[in-house]
C-alpha cells in the first residue's frame, strides 16, 4: 500500500508556511534547502568476473562463520531484557540528545529536498512537506518514502510506522529517504524532479564531500611525534671522551 489518499492535500504546520504559498519565497532559505543533481553522474567500472571457486567457502571460512553466528546467538540469549522504564529512559535520552532530525528526500534524478523536523514529529510531517513541494499536477499522485539498503518502506498506512516519532523510527539525527511515485513515468533517472517552479529555481549545488587525501594528511601530521632536538639545543653537555671520538 502507498500513502493515504487524504495526504494528497498538504497539511500546513502552524509555525511554518507551505513552500508553494506566496509567503514561502522569503523563507525558502531558512525553511528548507533544495540540492541540484550532481553534474557528473558516478559510473562504476565493470566488475571483473570471478571464478566459481571464489564463492566456495573453505573449511576455515565455515569455522569462522560458525563462531561468529554462535557468538551473536549467545549475546542475544544472554542479554537482559530491558524493562519498560529502561526503554523509555533510553528514548528520552535520544530526544534530549537529538531534539531535531534532518531529513533529505532524494528524487530519482538525484535532486534532494532537505528540511529539519522536530524529532518528535511523525513521518506524516515529512510526507506533507514533500507533497506541498510538488507541482500541482503531481500532487494527487501517491508516492512512498523508503530507505535502502536494506529496503524499508515508511508508509503512512503502516501502523508500525505512522504512530512512531522520527526518533523512534531511527531517523535521528539525520537520514536520507528515497522517493518512489506510484506512476512509474515519474521514476526515471532522466525525469526532472516534479517540484514547484519556485522551489526548483532555488536549488543550489550539493556541498562537496571533504577531500579524503587532505583529511588523511591532517591526521598523519597531527599524529607525527615531534622531532627530538640535538643534545646541543637542549643545553646538555657532551662528554669529553665523546667529543674526542667525534673529532677523529
Amino acid at each position: 500500500m502507498t500513502e493515504n489518499s487524504q495526504s494528497s492535500t498538504p497539511t500546513q504546520d502552524s509555525d511554518t508556511s507551505t513552500p508553494g504559498s506566496s509567503s514561502a519565497g522569503d523563507a525558502l532559505a531558512t525553511e528548507f534547502k533544495v540540492y541540484k543533481p550532481p553534474n557528473s553522474p558516478t559510473t562504476s567500472a565493470p566488475l571483473e568476473e570471478l571464478p566459481d571457486s571464489y564463492f566456495t567457502p573453505s573449511p576455515a571460512d565455515l569455522k569462522a562463520a560458525q563462531a561468529t553466528l554462535s557468538a551473536r546467538t549467545r549475546s542475544l540469549v544472554d542479554a537482559p531484557l530491558q524493562v519498560r522504564a529502561q526503554r523509555e529512559a533510553a528514548e528520552k535520552s535520544k530526544r534530549d540528545r537529538w531534539p531535531n532530525t534532518t531529513i533529505r528526500v532524494r528524487f530519482s534524478d538525484r535532486t534532494q529536498l532537505e528540511k529539519i523536523f522536530p524529532s518528535t514529529d511523525k513521518i506524516r510531517s515529512v510526507y506533507a512537506f514533500v507533497r506541498s513541494s510538488l507541482r500541482d499536477d503531481v500532487k494527487p499522485i501517491k508516492f512512498i518514502l523508503y530507505q535502502s539498503p536494506p529496503k524499508r518502506d515508511l508508509k503512512v498506512s503502516d501502523p508500525n510506522v505512522r504512530d512512531l516519532s522520527l526518533a523512534q523510527l531511527q531517523l535521528a539525527p539525520s537520514s536520507v529517504l528515497l522517493l518512489r511515485f506510484e506512476d512509474e513515468s515519474l521514476n526515471g533517472t532522466n525525469v526532472p524532479a516534479p517540484l514547484l517552479p519556485s522551489i526548483a529555481a532555488s536549488a543550489i549545488e550539493l556541498p562537496k564531500p571533504p577531500n579524503a587525501e587532505a583529511e588523511a594528511r591532517k591526521v598523519e601530521k597531527s599524529a607525527t611525534p615531534p622531532t627530538t632536538t640535538s643534545s646541543t639545543s637542549t643545553g646538555k653537555k657532551i662528554p669529553k671522551w665523546l667529543k674526542a671520538g667525534l673529532k677523529k
